[in-house]
């Protein structure tokens, strides 16, 4: 064989065998991302590739360029090797693949990992229908949409190595671009928490903002608790308003939910003295969105598993249409136990339904259908029969189908008083209406407080009346008997003369009820009796005088015919009383004598009781 000969058949066994070599004998590598593939904008992550402790070299190539991307020598014991990415940026979003070099050549080329960027769009939003509460084994929608026009959305499941989900984005009649993800069934065991991202379809590496997480809770596992408020269930806009929700299970932690949303507001629970687990739930300020109706749950952290729902609470806020309705009660505020009270709403605005409220019910207003009638909407709204419960204060308000739960202004309230009301503890009532009635309210305990102190200060204000009188009868009593003792011939004179006794006690009356200040005089005379006699017969005698000048100034008519009657048996009796006149008179110097009267007697002559 020539040398020739011998060199090319050389040249071609090399150059065979690099042919082989270049085209991968070698096992592929393993290619990952740390922390993930999925990487927030201006943060870093770190690509790793594994391959053979022969290795001498490992490559990273991007997809998309021709040239190799990076190259970096391995790391001990030499089978694998890192390409650090310090600030992600849409620039390093793609698809990567790796290879290794070893001394026998070239190994295959690596599966792909596909590295994505988040944070370069705003974030789309993420709902759920009908509802983020779904009973075990049912099944939900979930919703991602964005106005900015992506042509696609991710759905992905918060729980290491699930899967996630694209679609095609479709346009909405309100122009919003759209994605419907199917999801079930849901079962209880596993987490069903999501987050969607939005992309376009030339840059599918490059994804928004992530969406808030959507939970789904599986109801319907555990027992449910109660959804409470305070303030009642009208509220007026700036009002605070708190939602409490309790269990006499212990429950970890508490959701509450507005329907018509996706929303779900989670808060821990807390343990109470009384052995019931809760959490409150702060929707202050009120303002009108915060009007619907609200249910709440208990669940356990670390499970999907939750209660039952509460049973439901309707949040009313007034003040929202611009109107304000009249209420009317007929017969009259002022009933009876048994009869029957109707409440008549009216407005001359259009209302489609009626809400009836009492002050101090917690739960919902009754709502009627309005009707039209002579220009007016009206709801009547009938109590019967009226019980004790009934009492209170009520106020009606209107409201329109699209926003059920925002009312008009109240009407002026009207005050329906139950007679025999009070001490009242009996359950509530039931009016006529679709809806529960309201309950009774909290203030009957003031109005027993009220009666109670009405009833003890008339009870001591007649105790001191009656004593002041019996006192003041002793004492008119001992005054009289001490002062002017009857004759002893008083029983003859009296039983000789009944038709002149009746007559002068009519006028002894008259003059009694004419000079109360004379009864007061007497008593502080009597009370000088012991130190002047004589003055205490110038006491007595002065009253009777000025007694008879009153009776002989009204008519004689009025007296003429008693007075004659008796004129002959008076006739002694004026002697012995100007014999008693007499030397009284004369003891008091420039006093004129008395003139002469008509006979007439008084009795008795001294004084008089009240």
């Amino acid at each position: 064989m020539t040398p020739i000969l011998t060199a090319l058949l050389c040249l071609g066994l090399s150059v065979g065998s690099r042919d082989s070599v270049q085209a991968g004998t070698l096992p592929k590598p393993t290619i990952w991302a740390e922390p993930g593939s999925v990487i927030p904008m201006e943060t870093s992550v770190t690509l790793w590739c594994k391959g053979s402790l022969k290795a001498q070299k490992y490559v990273l190539y991007k997809d998309g360029y021709p040239e190799t991307w990076e190259e970096q020598k391995p790391l001990e014991p030499k089978d694998k090797a890192k390409f650090p990415i310090t600030d992600m940026t849409s620039v390093y979003a793609g698809r990567y693949h790796c290879y290794y070099e070893s001394p026998t050549g070239w190994s295959e080329p690596s599966d792909q990992l596909e590295l994505v960027v988040t944070g370069m769009h705003s974030k789309p939003s993420l709902s759920v229908l009908p509802s983020p509460i779904v009973p075990s084994g049912g099944n939900v929608t979930l919703q991602c949409g964005s106005w900015r026009g992506f042509n696609r959305f991710i759905l992905m499941r918060e729980v290491e190595g699930q899967p996630s989900w694209t679609r095609d984005s479709q346009r909405a009649p309100s122009g919003e671009f759209q994605a419907l993800f199917p999801v079930g069934p849901v079962i209880p065991s596993l987490m069903w928490t999501f987050r969607c991202h939005g992309f376009y379809s030339n840059t599918p590496q490059v994804w928004s903002l992530p969406s808030d997480p959507l939970e789904l809770l599986v109801s319907g596992v555990l027992g449910k608790p109660s959804l409470l408020t305070q303030q009642g269930p009208v509220v007026t806009s700036g009002q605070n308003l708190t939602l409490q929700c309790l269990s006499d299970v212990s429950y970890d932690r508490f959701a509450l939910f507005k329907e018509g949303t996706s929303d779900l507001l989670q808060l821990h629970g807390r343990q109470t003295q009384a052995g019931f687990s809760g959490a409150d739930f702060s929707l202050s300020p009120v303002k009108s969105s915060r009007g619907g109706q609200y249910t709440c749950y208990g669940g356990h952290n670390l499970s999907s598993q939750w209660s039952a729902p509460s049973d439901p609470l309707d949040i009313l806020v007034t003040g929202q249409l611009s109107y304000t309705p009249s209420l009317r009660v007929h017969p009259g505020p002022t009933v009876a136990p048994g009869e029957n009270v109707t409440l008549l709403c009216q407005s001359l605005s259009n209302v489609d339904t009626f809400l009836l409220s009492k002050d101090g019910a917690a739960d919902a207003s009754l709502r009627l259908r309005s009707k039209y009638r002579a220009g007016k909407y009206e709801a009547e709204f009938s109590m019967s029969p009226v019980t004790p419960a009934h009492g209170g204060t009520y106020r009606c308000y209107g409201s329109i189908k699209t926003s059920p739960y925002l009312l008009s202004y109240p009407s002026v309230p009207v005050e329906i008083l139950v007679s025999g009301s009070f001490g009242h503890h009996g359950p509530p009532p039931t009016m006529s209406s679709p809806t529960a009635a309201p309950a009774q309210g909290p203030s009957w305990y003031l109005y027993v407080l009220i009666g109670a102190s009405v009833a003890f200060i008339l009870m001591l204000c007649l105790l001191i009346l009656l004593l002041v009188r019996q006192q003041r009868r002793g004492k008119c009593r001992k005054s009289t008997g001490d002062a002017d003792p009857e004759p002893k011939d008083r029983g003859l004179q009296d039983s000789s003369r009944p038709a002149a006794v009746a007559q002068e006690e009519t006028l002894y009356a008259a003059v009694q009820d004419s000079w109360p200040e004379d009864g007061v005089k007497l008593d502080h005379w009597q009370n000088t009796q012991d130190e002047d006699p004589q003055v205490v017969t110038y006491a007595q005698v002065s009253h009777s005088v000025s007694s008879l000048k009153w009776v002989l100034a009204t008519p004689l008519s009025s007296l003429s015919g008693g007075l004659q009657d008796s004129e002959d048996r008076q006739a002694e009796e004026d002697r012995w009383m100007d014999s008693q006149v007499g030397p009284v008179f004369s003891d008091h110097p420039g006093f004129p004598p008395p003139q002469h009267q008509p006979p007439l007697s008084l009795s008795p002559a001294a004084g008089y009781c009240i």
